[in-house]
């Protein structure tokens, strides 16, 4: 009886990487056809992202950590003057801010490294740092109400994020704090800010993977 041919391993070779490029130029295409959109100076890389430079050198742009996101935090940024090139991956935590999702599958959706396959836990991205930027903005700090937006929204209040009791110079009650060592910079506190302008907020620590 006849039995069926098993592929040669050179064919097996050319099947796996005809199948890689059917996958990334799928992928290509999605992200052509997602819409781009103008940064500021106060976006943030994405979680696990390598430092400036190298993030932007390793990145292939081809929007599956965007696609991974589910909380579709994650934009893809345009060429215009200042900003990383066409395709890029960042977020804006004011408006959208980042889940800290279990696993993090927009690291484990990256082929080429740009963001960092080392990082395993939500707990230990360092997107960027939150900060009591504005303090004449911040309620509990003027004494406006008792506010603990921030604070509820932190996925590590009192560790990340506390609220220190006590007298402030602008007449407030409660003033919070921000663990650098602890802090994520998913921006839950600045997007949960009842202010106008955010009283606390998110800044690049550029200093390494997010």
């Amino acid at each position: 009886m006849n039995r069926l041919a098993r592929p040669r391993p050179g064919s097996r070779r050319r099947l796996i990487s005809s199948s890689l490029w059917l996958a990334a130029l799928g992928a290509l295409a999605w992200t052509r056809a997602r819409p781009l959109h103008a940064r500021d100076a106060r976006d943030l890389r994405p979680p696990g992202a390598l430092a400036p430079g190298a993030f932007e050198a390793a990145c292939v742009r081809c929007g599956l950590c965007v696609r991974a996101c589910p909380p579709r935090a994650l934009r893809l940024s345009t060429d215009i003057a200042g900003a990383p090139p066409a395709g890029t991956p960042y977020l804006r935590v004011r408006e959208r801010p980042c889940l800290t999702c279990d696993g993090l599958p927009c690291v484990r959706a990256c082929p080429a490294g740009a963001l960092d396959p080392a990082l395993r836990r939500a707990d230990a991205m360092r997107i960027g740092l939150a900060s009591l930027s504005d303090p004449k903005a911040c309620f509990s700090y003027t004494g406006a109400a008792a506010c603990r937006n921030c604070w509820s929204a932190c996925p590590l209040k009192n560790r990340a994020l506390r609220m220190r009791a006590g007298a402030t110079p602008l007449g407030g009650r409660l003033t919070p704090v921000v663990d650098a060592e602890v802090c994520t910079g998913c921006g839950l506190c600045e997007h949960a800010c009842l202010a106008d302008t955010p009283a606390i907020t998110v800044r690049d620590r550029g200093d390494g993977p997010a």
